[in-house]
């Protein structure tokens, strides 16, 4: 099975106060830690809803600020036209990447637990995906995870979302007494 790995960031970032994504982590843009957690899973890399130096990126779709599912759709979009069988998605502020399934279990979309940006979705989710963000304004990825049937599965690392500087600054420095750089 082929996967996409696609890196969410098209957000605003109004609790952070500044870009996420640029955002230093042990001397690195937190972007840079996603990617390198989700290389190991994937066949290709793309971030969504913005451009990074030295990866490809793709506009959110239908519309810009659509949220995680703009994002979502347009990964879809570009696994299905460019010979992906699925895509594996991490938001740009969730440390550390999780391992998910190889495969998907009975063809269905599974995510992490409590993590929804977290998942592995079948490309042939990408018409139907589409249809629900042109046809209704509800945009959240519970309501999605709900529509698809996707199944949760637990991830055995403690995941930490860095929504504010204040929750950067401690997760760095809990990396920093683990001896962690």
């Amino acid at each position: 099975m082929r996967r996409l790995g696609a890196i969410i960031a098209g957000g605003k970032a109004t609790r952070f106060g500044s870009d996420k994504a640029a955002a230093y982590l042990n001397g690195r843009p937190l972007i840079e830690h996603i990617a390198d957690g989700l290389r190991a899973q994937v066949d290709a890399l793309i971030v969504c809803g913005r451009a990074w130096p030295g990866m490809d990126w793709v506009e959110d779709t239908p519309f810009a600020d659509m949220g995680p599912l703009g994002g979502l759709n347009a990964a879809l979009l570009y696994a299905q036209q460019n010979g992906f069988d699925a895509v594996l998605t991490a938001g740009c502020d969730v440390v550390p990447v999780p391992e998910l399934p190889r495969n998907l279990p009975d063809g269905r979309a599974v995510y992490i637990d409590g993590h929804y940006l977290f998942g592995l979705w079948p490309v042939a989710l990408a018409p139907v995906l589409e249809k629900h963000l042109r046809n209704q304004d509800n945009l959240s990825m519970r309501r999605w995870i709900t529509l698809t049937g996707a199944q949760a599965v637990i991830s055995s690392d403690a995941l930490h979302n860095l929504n504010t500087p204040l929750e950067l600054a401690q997760y760095a420095a809990q990396q920093l007494q683990m001896g962690i750089r």
